[in-house]
């Protein structure tokens, strides 16, 4: 099968970079071809990517329609991978292709002005599909500028109705959790062309597990973004009377604010930000770790680096926030605190670090749920499933129905 994948980036990047990489590199293993339409490049293993993905389609500069209409024509895709892309440019014309769709919906910005369903201010989490209330009194419609130049930018309420729209004619919409689905069937998406296929982390070595040392060692993985909810996590490490360390792996626009507290809260010879590590370098922590934290405050979609703790025998330690609690079970192998709650959050730490056979009887429940629930292998059977029925539905659907 010839799939082409759609995403906004090209290199390593976060978790849906992650994903798309591994989900490629996995299905070229397995006799498939795999090319690419990508955004900018991230400068980070950019020469695994090139190596895996056959041909490479780059959205430079000029009409993306064009370049879309370019790519389909040289690559002849059986079915088309899109996972995120905002260019409403690449959706409309791959609509119009009539190619086989497939969307893999890695977070909230379909169908979020703001993207992450939660309020900057207060920090709830939202709960209602799009409507004109995220412009008023939401105030979605003017959102931070990530792209340089000023410091806000203004977000289009009828380009994102307009999104929605384009992405209810794909053939399936692939999400990770029930708490995605519903999202998406708030936004009256198909329920039936919804499918839950977990983008689990890949199957580690056997034999190698968390050490569970004196050391203490806490494990945070992810993007330093405010959502992610950082400096929640260090305000609730600044409350643990007892000796600990804390590594806090990844990059994002969170991470200066959340070292200079992290000084300010006298953490500075306690928490080490080591900012982006390679995958392949990732296990040397989780092996000296005694747990891994997740201290999201927006509503995670998944949550995949609480898994890959998982997969070491790890506990986890997370904010019930979005789909996270569809993995973690509280007290069965680690902690769902309630969001925001940062007593709690303490206290269920240091009750692990310092009962490390209880840390361990939790990681251990958590491995073997990871081994057979969340297989990488299985869920690489299930896209390929999937693409081979979507492919069939879509060669015997007649010609005015496509």
């Amino acid at each position: 099968m010839k799939l082409l994948f759609v995403h906004e980036r090209f290199g390593a990047m976060a978790g849906a970079e992650v994903n798309a990489f591994l989900t490629a590199s996995e299905l070229k293993s397995r006799g498939h071809t795999v090319g690419i339409i990508h955004g900018a490049g991230t400068g980070k293993n950019e020469a695994g990517w090139r190596e895996t993905f056959s041909a490479c389609f780059p959205l430079q500069n000029g009409d993306s329609a064009r370049i879309v209409g370019g790519a389909l024509k040289e690559f002849q895709p059986d079915a088309v991978y899109v996972h995120k892309m905002a260019d409403l440019g690449v959706i409309e014309a791959l609509v119009k292709s009539r190619y086989p769709l497939v969307r893999m919906v890695h977070d909230h910005d379909i169908y979020c002005m703001r993207s992450y369903k939660y309020n900057p201010l207060n920090r709830n989490i939202c709960t209602r599909p799009t409507s004109p209330f995220c412009i008023f009194p939401c105030g979605a419609a003017v959102s931070r500028n990530r792209d340089g130049g000023l410091p806000v930018k203004w977000v289009s309420y009828l380009d994102k109705r307009k999104e929605i729209r384009l992405n209810r004619r794909f053939h399936r919409m692939v999400v990770a959790t029930h708490y995605m689905k519903e999202e998406l069937v708030r936004n009256r998406f198909d329920q039936r062309l919804i499918e839950i296929h977990a983008p689990v982390p890949k199957t580690i070595e056997s034999g190698l597990r968390a050490s569970f040392s004196d050391r203490n060692l806490i494990l945070y993985s992810g993007q330093l973004i405010r959502g992610k909810g950082v400096d929640v996590l260090l305000e609730a490490l600044a409350e643990l009377k007892m000796p600990f360390q804390c590594i806090i792996l990844g990059e994002g626009s969170h991470r200066p604010f959340c070292e200079d507290l992290s000084r300010r809260l006298g953490l500075s010879d306690r928490v080490q930000f080591k900012g982006f590590v390679p995958q392949d370098e990732l296990k040397s922590f989780y092996v000296d770790a005694s747990l891994t934290v997740m201290s999201s405050v927006w509503p995670e979609p998944f949550g995949a680096a609480g898994l890959e703790g998982m997969r070491y025998g790890l506990p986890v330690v997370a904010f019930d926030a979005g789909g996270i609690k569809e993995w973690l079970l509280d007290g069965y192998n680690g902690y769902l605190v309630p969001w925001m709650d940062r007593p709690q959050f303490t206290a269920r730490v240091k009750q692990l670090l310092q009962d490390k056979d209880l840390a361990r009887h939790q990681g251990e429940r958590g491995r073997m749920m990871v081994r057979d629930k969340f297989n990488f292998a299985q869920y690489i059977q299930n896209l390929e499933t999937m693409f081979a029925k979507v492919v069939s539905e879509t060669q015997s659907r007649p010609a005015h129905e496509t």
